[in-house]
């Protein structure tokens, strides 16, 4: 059993920011791989249960807020009884170009609060992460804060689906495949490469 968790804030103000593209993975692959996701009071999440490629797994949404994340994964993993080597966690992240993608088996939170809040809850970073880039601000003096939460621009929504469609397959090679093969793959290309 494994289990791929996308982060994000619940609330439909939040539905579509920059911050929950980890949400829109999730539901991505809900979608090709009809896996229903419900509320699990037990988790602090929407979670199905399903496969993909053979493989068995959970996909999750936290409902806790991005800085409590940490809550949600941990209950997961003691409820599937998993080890941390079957996670991926699926994030944005503010220094990577937009667009691209980074999927890595361990690594620091980099200053992603939900991250940071996986790592104090589980005790460690030794935790596969896919990272989407959403860059930085166009203006220098601009609020990180305010930037996550904004939505896309009108030019970066046409580019949005194919960016999930390349991080849906991402965590298809993952469950299927391994980690090593994933980085392979991924890390060397941006979502256009294969168009």
């Amino acid at each position: 059993m494994k289990l791929i968790v996308g982060l994000g804030n619940p609330g439909t103000i939040y539905s579509g920011s920059r911050h929950n593209i980890g949400f829109s993975v999730i539901k991505a692959l809900s979608r090709i791989y009809k896996i229903p996701l419900k509320r699990d009071a037990l988790v602090l999440a929407l979670a199905g249960k399903g496969k993909i490629d053979g493989e068995s797994l959970v996909l999750a949404v936290p409902l806790t807020y991005m800085n409590l994340s940490g809550r949600a994964v941990s209950a997961l993993i003691k409820k599937y009884k998993l080890s941390l080597n079957d996670i991926l966690i699926v994030c944005d992240d503010l220094d990577l170009e937009f667009g691209k993608l980074r999927i890595r088996s361990r690594g620091s939170s980099g200053g992603h609060r939900g991250l940071r809040s996986i790592i104090d809850s589980v005790g460690s970073p030794e935790f596969a992460r896919l990272r989407l880039g959403i860059g930085r601000p166009s203006r220098g003096n601009a609020d990180a804060a305010d930037y996550v939460l904004s939505s896309f621009t009108k030019k970066e929504k046409t580019e949005i689906k194919a960016i999930i469609e390349n991080a849906c397959e991402c965590c298809r090679v993952w469950a299927a495949q391994g980690i090593t093969q994933s980085m392979n793959l991924f890390n060397r290309r941006r979502f256009s490469e294969d168009e």
